[in-house]
């Protein structure tokens, strides 16, 4: 009965990686994207052109899904060994997904500074990247871990 109620939750670690970085790339492309809304707005309020380079801010953050697709794939792999390591993925997931957050938070003050001013791209872009740095380095890490523990 024991063995096969963990069986149920085998893949745990797994879907929580995912969709943590998941839950993480959409609130942060959702904050950023309502920044570059308003960003246009104000542009065509002021019968400016629109930038569309601030779609590139919004969609920044969804790259940490990948990460947490990454890593999902080899605790999957663990797990059909036997090994169910939960935490892993909850921490690692919860991690990534914290990294697209303040990635989001940051692409909106990008898209507010560069609809403004149309300047700076390539200064925001090392921000963003910046903090995408945090979401690589948790993968990196973690698939390290992973294999010392398999």
């Amino acid at each position: 009965m024991e063995n096969n109620m963990l069986m149920q939750f085998k893949d745990l670690g797994a879907i929580l990686v995912l969709a943590l970085a998941a839950v993480g790339s959409g609130c942060g492309a959702g904050i950023a994207g309502m920044a570059a809304i308003g960003a246009w707005k104000k542009n065509f309020a002021q019968n400016k052109a629109a930038s569309f380079m601030l779609v590139v801010f919004v969609a920044a953050p969804l790259t940490q899904t990948v990460y947490g697709m990454i890593v999902m794939r080899q605790l999957m792999a663990i797990a059909n060994k036997g090994q169910y390591l939960w935490s892993i993925g909850a921490f690692a997931g919860l991690a990534i997904g914290l990294s697209a957050l303040w990635q989001g938070k940051c692409a909106a003050c990008a898209c507010d500074a560069m609809g403004e001013t149309d300047k700076g791209f390539g200064n925001y872009l090392v921000v963003l990247g910046m903090t995408e740095t945090v979401a690589l380095l948790v993968m990196a890490f973690t698939l390290m871990l992973l294999g010392i523990v398999a």
